[in-house]
């Protein structure tokens, strides 16, 4: 028989016991839980509200930075040449995105990225803050525009905003004017600091105008308070501060006349600059050929770039800025007013002209353009019929050093002060330049050459018309200038734009007279009679001719006759009425032949354009007309057959093999 065990009895009152033990340490930790939670809400709500009250405002709401419009630039007449057009472009702040590689191999299949593209946008953020937007594609397509809306959610931190981009409606036509913007580069953020708030603009002046009137046209950034969402999406603004506009500039250019002139040109490169003599306002500017400054708004393709480095006639030169040529019989009024000045000439000084010229003691002979000579000559003849022996001679009784320092008076070897970044100085032939430039010590056939414009000169075809124009006004010389007036908004007045005083470059009216009768005489009888004699109004001028290559003994070559790359330079400076003037220009046309048959035709079209009112239009009619045979003299500047070659481009550097002794290099 099995044995039952008996079962404990329980005790109530210690399980009683038992529980509300239990239950009161449940408590107190419950109790020292919410006390640890209280305190931690006190420190957050009180001792840690402004902190993270700004954190939150921060997630909430972001200060996006408002780029102003670009200032408007307009010609004389009030027609734009350069204006702003809306577009859209991708861009991404850093910080906001997860995984930038993944980001951008997903991204490049929904809108296309080039190599460019990404490089570009590359060496830019690591130049910028990462919570700044940074700009990947500009000129989005309504296609590309309209696609990344749809995959939005897809990319933190990628965004399509809208930006005005430039434009410039006429094209080629004032590319070495007004320049260009491009897009903002590394090297432009470290210029202007990642910090700056211009850091944030997306285009820049590159060249021209755009560049140096930068500041004036950027305008200032603007701000404003934008609440977004948690995928940070704009809900609504909550504050502006206004961006402003920046200012617009009212050019002197004549867009009519700067057609005419690109027309006048043809088929010629070169360049040619109009002023008003009175005042130094530019009226036409053109470096031929050109190219359309729309391709660097938004960043240039390789593509687009290398045909332009291919071309050989450089269209991205600016041959009115920076290009040198010699000035050949150009320089001669110039020459001729500092023997008068000087008080080694009168102007009623002769001298005899029998072909050649030669140094005392020494045989080799310097030669005039005309075989045999032009005779006795005074300073007005010298110049009409450009008698290179008068030059000669006066070069050398001035002695280098004095003509040196006259020729500087009058704007040669410095800059003209133009408005536009990276004038050239060009060269004013000295001993001290010789000596610098090669070690060679100075030679008095170099003096005798420099006269007429050959050896060492290197002038730029601003330099010439400003040299012109200060004959045109009696001597003084006007700062050369492209802005008249600035306006800061639509609405408000155009206010000029000071410019210095004009500075007197001669002592005696009569001395410019005498000058300006010989100019006038070149276009009546001298080497651009032809352009003069069935003028309606009264041309002074001079041409020159800066030689390639000499003649041989008694055999002058015909330009023509020669390779494209051989011909003389064509020049041609001239102002009009000669009475009373209100135009003057230079005109260089490179490989052109003589200063009278290719580069004194374009001053005339120029001139007829902007005296007798004629049309761009009208203009082109008249030259695709058949043109007359124009003859006209030989304005040869060559010293002997060995005489010193010019460059061989006006935008060429100057000579760079040291000259051997006497009159040739």
């Amino acid at each position: 028989m099995k044995s039952v065990r008996s079962r404990p009895l329980k005790n109530p009152h210690a399980e009683a016991a038992l529980f509300r033990g239990r239950a009161l340490q449940g408590f107190a930790m419950i109790a020292a839980g919410m006390l640890l939670l209280c305190g931690w809400y006190f420190r957050l709500q009180v001792l840690q509200h402004d902190q993270y009250s700004s954190r939150a405002e921060a997630n909430r709401i972001k200060q996006r930075p408002i780029v102003p419009a670009r200032g408007l630039i307009l010609d004389r007449n009030g027609k734009v040449l350069a204006d702003n057009m809306q577009a859209w472009r991708l861009e991404i702040t850093a910080d906001d995105v997860p995984d930038m590689k993944d980001t951008l191999a997903r991204l490049g299949r929904i809108i296309p990225l080039s190599e460019d593209d990404l490089a570009t946008y590359d060496k830019l953020r690591r130049a910028t803050h990462g919570v700044r937007a940074v700009p990947l594609k500009f000129a989005l397509s309504e296609a590309e525009v309209a696609r990344f809306a749809i995959n939005r959610h897809l990319f933190p931190g990628v965004d399509v905003a809208p930006y005005l981009t430039r434009r410039y409606p006429y094209g080629e036509l004032f590319a070495h004017v007004i320049g260009y913007v491009g897009r903002v580069d590394a090297d432009d953020v470290a210029r202007m600091g990642a910090d700056s708030p211009y850091a944030v603009i997306s285009q820049i002046g590159k060249s021209g105008l755009e560049r140096y009137y930068e500041e004036r046209l950027r305008g200032e950034v603007g701000y404003e308070k934008v609440e977004t969402n948690v995928e940070g999406r704009a809900l609504r603004v909550l504050g502006r501060v206004p961006a402003k506009p920046g200012s617009d500039l009212n050019l002197s250019i004549d867009a009519d006349l700067q057609r005419t002139m690109v027309e006048a040109f043809g088929d010629y490169d070169g360049a040619a600059v109009a002023v008003d003599p009175r005042n130094g306002e530019i009226l036409a500017m053109v470096s031929l050929p050109s190219f359309d400054p729309n391709l660097f708004i938004n960043g240039i393709s390789h593509a687009d770039y290398d045909a332009l480095l291919a071309n050989i006639s450089k269209p991205l030169f600016n041959r009115v800025l920076i290009g040198g040529t010699l000035p050949g019989s150009t320089i001669k009024p110039f020459v001729a007013l500092a023997g008068l000045e000087s008080g080694v000439r009168k102007d009623t000084d002769r001298v005899l002209s029998t072909g050649e010229f030669h140094i005392p003691g020494q045989k080799r002979g310097y030669r005039d353009a005309e075989a045999g000579g032009a005779g006795w000559v005074d300073l007005r003849r010298s110049i009409a019929l450009s008698v290179n022996t008068y030059y000669y001679k006066l070069a050398m009784d001035m002695g280098i050093a004095r003509f040196d320092d006259y020729m500087r008076r009058y704007g040669f070897g410095e800059k003209t002060g133009v408005d536009l970044t990276g004038e050239s100085v060009g060269v004013v032939p000295s001993p001290e330049w010789k000596r610098k430039r090669f070690k060679q010590d100075w030679y008095l056939g170099e003096t005798i050459i420099s006269g007429i414009g050959q050896g060492y000169w290197v002038v730029t075809p601003l330099q010439l018309a400003q040299g012109v124009a200060e004959l045109a006004d009696n001597g003084l010389r006007h700062r050369l200038h492209l802005v008249r007036s600035t306006r800061d908004g639509f609405a408000a007045p155009w206010q000029p734009l000071p410019q210095p005083a004009g500075i007197a470059i001669a002592t005696n009216q009569d001395h410019l007279s005498a000058v300006r009768d010989g100019m006038i005489a070149v276009t009546q009888i001298g080497t651009a009679h032809a352009i003069g004699a069935n003028a309606p109004y009264l041309i002074a001028g001079k041409t020159g001719t800066a030689q390639r290559v000499g003649r041989k003994g008694n055999i002058s070559l015909d330009p023509k006759a020669l390779p494209v790359s051989l011909r003389h330079q064509s020049l041609f400076i001239a102002y009009a009425p000669a009475n009373a003037p209100t135009i003057a220009i230079a005109v260089v046309v490179e490989h052109g032949g003589y200063g009278a048959t290719a580069a004194a035709p374009i001053a005339r079209t120029v001139l007829d354009a902007w005296l007798l009112k004629r049309t761009p239009e009208q203009v082109a009619a008249e030259l695709a007309q058949e043109k007359p045979n124009v003859q006209a003299m030989p304005d040869e500047d060559a010293a002997d057959g060995e005489e010193p070659a010019a460059p061989s481009s006006v935008h060429s550097p100057p000579p760079a093999d040291p000259p051997r002794q006497g009159p040739s290099p």
